[in-house]
């Protein structure tokens, strides 16, 4: 015990200054405890190596383990010009974060300078597979979002919520025209101009965009607004070919083939991908509203 200068002291020139060694479970080699002021309770320091260094043979258990129990940081790293905190590994995750909190991120970045260019976060894969960020889960985003080349979208088309009249839930494919109110309702007769689209989501084609997306106590389906959509259609008005153009018909909710020129004008839905000879069905088309 010292009353000014460090209770034990080691110096070696070959070695360890210090060693300390246990066989007993569940307890130290060596041990360092301040109850005291701000005092540590194990320092180390180097000038040319790592000031501590933690080992273990354990593949449930840690180099080195932070352990904080009234709401301090666990592990600090700080470095005035260098890395904060350097997490390496050569077959696993560099850096791993878990939290169990109803309300906290398992990982939280700050870029505090107003001032400055970086980023919070960054994050870069190298070559050509794989990805420099994988979500598996909602994104949110609450300001501007730039994107650099190219975004690519696994599904079909751009579709927007719209309010629907009633409650009742329609079927995807369904062609749908604008109510007196603005909501809308489905089709239900021929070159209508008030033809807003087709609900997105039947068939494979689901919608890769839904613009509008908001909470409401009203019901809201996603319309097609560009792109690929299956689409309700008859052909007992006209057998259907690729590339016919498409417009409302007298039942309910189904396209059919516009073959008047004068009366589509303003009431094409899109166009045919694929042929159906007679009666309903369900075919793919481009939404090309005209």
């Amino acid at each position: 015990m010292s009353e000014q200068q460090a209770g034990v002291y080691g110096e070696s020139k070959g070695f360890n200054g210090v060693l300390g060694q246990t066989t007993a479970d569940g307890h130290a080699g060596v041990a360092g405890v301040s109850d005291s002021g701000n005092s540590n309770g194990v320092y180390g320091r180097s000038q040319n190596a790592n000031g501590v260094v933690g080992y273990s043979s354990s593949k449930d258990n840690n180099g080195v383990a932070g352990v904080n129990h009234n709401g301090g940081n666990g592990v600090l790293g700080h470095s005035p010009s260098g890395i904060g905190v350097f997490g390496l590994s050569d077959t696993w995750e560099g850096m791993h974060a878990e939290t169990k909190s109803p309300v906290s991120a398992a990982i939280a970045a700050y870029n505090f300078n107003p001032n400055g260019t970086g980023a919070a976060i960054f994050a870069k894969k190298e070559g050509n597979q794989g990805h420099a960020g994988f979500f598996d889960g909602d994104v949110f985003i609450s300001r501007k979002l730039t994107v650099g080349v190219d975004i690519v979208l696994a599904n079909a088309d751009c579709a927007e919520d719209f309010d629907i009249a009633g409650l009742e839930k329609i079927e995807p494919g369904t062609v749908m025209v604008i109510d007196s109110e603005g909501s809308l309702r489905q089709s239900d007769r021929a070159y209508d101009k008030r033809v807003a689209g087709v609900i997105s989501g039947a068939g494979s084609y689901k919608p890769a965009l839904i613009l509008d997306k908001q909470e409401s106590s009203k019901n809201r389906m996603p319309i097609a607004l560009m792109g690929k959509v299956y689409c309700k259609v008859d052909a007992s008005y006209g057998a259907i070919e690729v590339g016919d153009l498409l417009t409302t018909s007298p039942t309910l909710g189904h396209a059919m083939k516009a073959d008047d020129p004068m009366k589509a004008f303003g009431a094409v839905i899109g166009k045919a991908l694929r042929p159906l000879a007679s009666g309903e069905g369900l075919i793919p088309i481009l939404i090309a509203l005209q």
